[in-house]
Order: C-alpha cells, then sequence, then structure tokens
C-alpha cells in the first residue's frame, strides 16, 4: 500500500492541549482507554466469530529499556479506511456506527471504539505507533504512526495475526510509567474487573531472562510458551465480576472475600446489599456495611464507580448519596452520562433515578432485617446506628422507610424503637425520652431514673447531638422532647413536708448553703437549690436546661467562635448526710473545702474537670486528707 501523511481531521481547534489538560485531569487514565478500546475490539470480534482458534485478550507489555508500554489486543482489528475513519477524525465515535449494524445485539459491552478515548495517549507519549491488521479476508495489515497527535503517517504494517498494537514511545516527563509497580497498580484499578481476560507482561534485560530461566528449568518449553501466568505475564483481572452473578448464585464466603481483596481490608462486613437491576435502567453492585465508630464524621468509606466494569473514579456523589458514603461497595451502571474522561457525571434526572433507586434498595435491607430478624438487626445497631441515623437527617426519603426501624438502645442492654420507649414508660415522663451521653460519667443521675423504672436511652454518638433535635420534630409525635438525664432533678425529687414552719426551715437552710457554695467555689452568680433527692448516697448535681446545653454543645463542635454563657443548676440533696453535716459545720477552711469538694463531684458528673480545675481538686483533696489524718 502507498505511504500517505496528513493532519488529524478534528471538530475543535487546539484539541490536544484539551485533552491533556482538561478531558483528562488523571494523567494514568491512558492506560484505562486503551486497555478499555482492546476489550471493545474483542467484543466486537466476537459478534463476527464466538469462538476463536485462540484465548481473546487484551496484553499490555512494559519494555523499560526501550522506554515504552505495548497494547495489544486479538480483537476485530482495522482496514486502512477504518484508520481514516476512526483514527483520523477524532470525536467521531465508530461504536455507535458498528452497532447499527448489529441490532438486535448485546450493546452493554461496546464503550466504543476509538476516539477521544485513544487520544489520552499523548498526554504521556512522545510518540504512538499503531500496528493493526483487520478480520477481513485478504486484508492488508496498518501502520499509523503519530508524534504529536495532530500529524500522522501511514503504511502498511507488520502485523501478521488480526488484532491491534498500540506502541507509546514515553515522554521524558511520563517515566513514571516505565516502573512496573505503577504500571500495575493502574491497571489493577481500573481494569481489574474488566470483561475480556486483561494480562501485564514486563520484558526484561537479557541477564534477568537468563537466571530466569534457569530458575524455570523444570518447566518445559511448551509450557513456558503457552501458560498465561508464568513469572512474566500476570493476569490482572477478575472475570465474571461478583457483582455481575445473580444473588442466589454467590455464597457468604465469596461475598466476605470480595471484600477483603477489594477494599484491602482483614475483618469480615456486617453485612451486605446486592443490587441487580435490568429495568427500568441497568444497575449492578453490592454495598457492604462496615464496622462504624462513633467518631465516624472522620472518616469516609469507599465505594467505586464502574461503567460496564470499566473503572470510573471512587465516591462519585452523583450517584451515591452522600450519607452512603460511609459505605464500601461496588456500583456498575454502564448506561451512566458520563463525559469523556469517564470521571466525572452529569447531573440530570437519570443520574437522580439511579440515587434514589440505591438509597431504597439499603432501606429495604434494614426494612426486611429488622422485621424477619431482629435479633440479627440488634446485634448489629452498635455499630450501624450512626451511619442509619445520619442517612435520616441527611435523606427525607430514607428516613420515612426506616423510621420505625431506629432503635434506642437502654442503660441496661435493651433495643427499643420510639414507640416502645414510650409505652413502656407511659404514665412516667409523658412524651419525653431520657438519655445519657456518658453512662458512666453519668451514673448517679441514671441510678436515680432507674429507682423510679425509667428506662434511660443511651445517646452517646457525635451525630446523635443533630439526631435527637431531628427526631423531636420528624418523628409525628406530638410533644415529644429528649432530654438528658442531668437536665433537671424534678422527675427524682421528694417532696418536702409541706407545713409553714418546715418550708421556712428549708428556706433558712438554702440560704444558708447559697451562700458557702458560692464563697467556696468563687461563683457569685451560682444557683443552688436544696432539694431532697431519691437517692441518699448522691450529694449534689449539677444540672443544666436541655436546649441552652445543646447549642452549647452545638457551638464547640463546629467551632463556633460565639460562646453563649453557660448557666448550671447546683441541686443539694437535703436527704445527703454530708450535706446536713455542711450546714452545722464550724465556719472555716476545711467547711470551705469540702463544699468547694462536693461540687467538683458534682460537675465531674457533667463533665471532665479541665486542667486548672483537675490541679485544684487534687491540691484540695490532699489536703482534706491531711485534715483527716
Amino acid at each position: 500500500m502507498a505511504t500517505t501523511k496528513g493532519n488529524i481531521s478534528i471538530h475543535a481547534q487546539n484539541i490536544m492541549p484539551i485533552i491533556k489538560r482538561w478531558l483528562y485531569s488523571d494523567k494514568d487514565i491512558f492506560i484505562r482507554e486503551l486497555v478499555s478500546n482492546g476489550c471493545d475490539a474483542i467484543v466486537k470480534q466476537k459478534m463476527v466469530e464466538p469462538e476463536a482458534a485462540e484465548e481473546y485478550r487484551v496484553l499490555v507489555t512494559l519494555d523499560p529499556a526501550a522506554g515504552e508500554l505495548h497494547f495489544d489486543d486479538n480483537g476485530i482489528g482495522m482496514t486502512d479506511e477504518e484508520i481514516k475513519k476512526y483514527i483520523n477524525q477524532v470525536a467521531f465515535s465508530g461504536a455507535e456506527e458498528f452497532l447499527k449494524n448489529y441490532e438486535g445485539e448485546n450493546k452493554g459491552g461496546i464503550i466504543g471504539h476509538f476516539g477521544l478515548g485513544f487520544y489520552s495517549a499523548f498526554m504521556v507519549a512522545e510518540k504512538v505507533t499503531i500496528q493493526t491488521r483487520s478480520d477481513q479476508e485478504g486484508a492488508t495489515p496498518v501502520c499509523w504512526e503519530s508524534q504529536d497527535g495532530m500529524k500522522y503517517k501511514i503504511s502498511e504494517g507488520s502485523r501478521t495475526q488480526r488484532g491491534t498494537t498500540i506502541t507509546l514511545k514515553l515522554a521524558e516527563d511520563a517515566k513514571e510509567f516505565l516502573e512496573e509497580y505503577k504500571v500495575r497498580e493502574t491497571l489493577n484499578r481500573y481494569c481489574g474487573f474488566m470483561a475480556q481476560p486483561v494480562y501485564f507482561e514486563v520484558v526484561k534485560p537479557a541477564e534477568e531472562k537468563k537466571e530466569a530461566a534457569e530458575g524455570e528449568a523444570e518447566q518445559t518449553a511448551q509450557e513456558t510458551e503457552t501458560a498465561p501466568n508464568t513469572p512474566e505475564r500476570k493476569h490482572i483481572n477478575d472475570t465474571p465480576a461478583l457483582w455481575l452473578k445473580q444473588p442466589k448464585d454467590c455464597t457468604d464466603e465469596e461475598y466476605k472475600e470480595f471484600y477483603r481483596k477489594v477494599f484491602h481490608v482483614y475483618e469480615d462486613p456486617l453485612f451486605y446489599v446486592h443490587l441487580n437491576v435490568d429495568y427500568p435502567f441497568n444497575l449492578k453492585g453490592i454495598l457492604y456495611f462496615p464496622k462504624l465508630t462513633n467518631d465516624f464524621g472522620t472518616r469516609e468509606g469507599e465505594i467505586k464507580l464502574f461503567s460496564g466494569q470499566v473503572f470510573v473514579a471512587t465516591n462519585i456523589k452523583e450517584v451515591i448519596p452522600d450519607f452512603l458514603m460511609l459505605l464500601k461497595g461496588v456500583i456498575d451502571c454502564p448506561d451512566l452520562p458520563l463525559n469523556v474522561s469517564r470521571s466525572f457525571l452529569q447531573n440530570d434526572g437519570y443520574v437522580k433515578k439511579l440515587s434514589a433507586y440505591i438509597t431504597r434498595k439499603v432501606a429495604d435491607k434494614l426494612v426486611g432485617m429488622f422485621g424477619s430478624e431482629r435479633e440479627t438487626y440488634e446485634k448489629y445497631w452498635d455499630d450501624i446506628h450512626p451511619f442509619v441515623k445520619y442517612g435520616c437527617v441527611r435523606d427525607a426519603k430514607f428516613f420515612d422507610q426506616v423510621k420505625d426501624t431506629l432503635l434506642y438502645k437502654t442503660t441496661k442492654g435493651a433495643y427499643l424503637t420510639l414507640s416502645e420507649y414510650l409505652a413502656k414508660n407511659e404514665g412516667k415522663l409523658g412524651k419525653k425520652v431520657v438519655y445519657a451521653s456518658d453512662p458512666t460519667r453519668q451514673a448517679a443521675s441514671i441510678t436515680m431514673y432507674e429507682q423510679k423504672e425509667i428506662d434511660v436511652v443511651v445517646l452517646d454518638a457525635l451525630i446523635d447531638l443533630n439526631f435527637v433535635s431531628f427526631i423531636e420534630y420528624s418523628a409525628g409525635v406530638e410533644g415529644l422532647s429528649f432530654a438528658r438525664v442531668d437536665a433537671d432533678a424534678a422527675t427524682f425529687t421528694k417532696e418536702d413536708e409541706a407545713d409553714d414552719a418546715a418550708k421556712e426551715a428549708v428556706k433558712a437552710e438554702q440560704e444558708t448553703l447559697t451562700a458557702l457554695f458560692k464563697a467556696a467555689v468563687g461563683n457569685d452568680t451560682l444557683t443552688v437549690e436544696l432539694k431532697t433527692l431519691t437517692d441518699e448516697a448522691t450529694p449534689a448535681l449539677l444540672v443544666q436546661d436541655e436546649q441552652s446545653r445543646r447549642f452549647s454543645d452545638m457551638n464547640k463542635i463546629y467551632g463556633q467562635s460565639f460562646k453563649m454563657p453557660e448557666h448550671h443548676t447546683l441541686v443539694l440533696n437535703r436527704g445527703n448526710a454530708i450535706v446536713q453535716r455542711l450546714l452545722t459545720a464550724e465556719e472555716g477552711e476545711k467547711r470551705d473545702l469540702i463544699a468547694a469538694q462536693v461540687y467538683d463531684l458534682a460537675r465531674m458528673s457533667t463533665r471532665p474537670l479541665e486542667k486548672e480545675e483537675i490541679t485544684a481538686f487534687l491540691s484540695r483533696s490532699t489536703k482534706l486528707l491531711d485534715m483527716l489524718a
């Protein structure tokens, strides 16, 4: 054939700078594009020849000494005319025309033939060469060469078998792709689940080849020639991908093994959701529920997005609702409207429907487990409740689906729904839910509620501060409120004698103690109340209004510069022996030290002491011990 030269036909000026700087934000994307093209060529050949004489495959070869990367496939190949049409006319997709000739065939595997995807090679190559031979009988092999993606030369090629080899002579600023680890890692990431077999091999220097040959002396020449998994040739991808199988055909161990392998973790997931739908859109995938911690806000899950088994990106929020980003998993949707780089999604109605479907399937899993496996659901609740609560706060439809499955764990280890809690404590609290944010620190208050047979729920996750406010106005229960165990002392306060003399006595005692404690702790604005509590062992409680405390906590969490003054009320227990002794004790240092100690003990049941407060507490404790010795 005659050698021809020319300029690439394009539909926009300066297309190469756009490809390099904008369309492909990640330089290593060229590996995905060229391997994808090879897989597409194989799919096309399979339509013509389902059973080939040799195994269909894409082979990526790294030749560090030559400074080259080779992408070889034994797919359909191209003629001289097809090279001119599909390579020289950038932005003209061969896939669309090809599919017209195969109406009714499976189109899901066709990502697109050559076009802009091929030109990503020029991001890293100073020269690109194509050697191709069409499957057509008597076809002449073709060689295409270009050094800048703008000018080309076509001549007769040297390929003897059907298929295509693309050779990249890597540029100086792309030498990282001459490192075996870099290429293998990129292939694993982008091509680990492609539908056609993908192999990787490295051309070794002569000395290394000799050593390798000596080390494999027992292997026959025939085995060395035909075995696809020799030490130099590695099988990259798993086919078929687990998510493409029907859920009924997957074992529990397969799900767990896939999870450990893909996400490089050692512990098993709690459970998983297998997505498998063909209508109204094509969507496959597996979502895993890992163990979460109360500080889940500092961590992010990992959901890998695929398009026809080709990896696109991780954690694409247009498809995956942000609250599901706490999970791990894979989502594969061949029909996603991707741009040419396959890295960003168009935020359209189709994508929103996908997102809604994924959310609904996750909710269905939770509702189904709650309904038929409640004991198992309760076992998982401690690990998944931050995720479920976050989802409720972020997504109204998700909340509407799972609201009846929300559980509240009590300090005694029971798991109750909101309606169960209200029914169990009916007549004791009205529509109020009492909770502890730190059961160990708030043990004294919890004990007094439990003495009155009132359940206290544990809400100790970071999300709970927002969650309780959300539930109060979203649960649909009129008058519903949440209060921490130290919000007030009214529930566990006994009524004192009602005659005038008794009231005057209590009033006088309160005045005495108020003056004592204000002076002892150095706080003239301190509010002091004298009550008889149900637990005589507790000398005092420090309570704070629920709403003001929430506002203060919210400011701390979100780092607000405005600090609202905190106002606490010290509730002294008239029935406690220590408080009674303070009423009759002589004025002096010992009495003041005991009062300050009582105050700090009450304060420690609500929050940790600060640095200076701890120093004062320890110093005071030492003095009191010395006085008692």
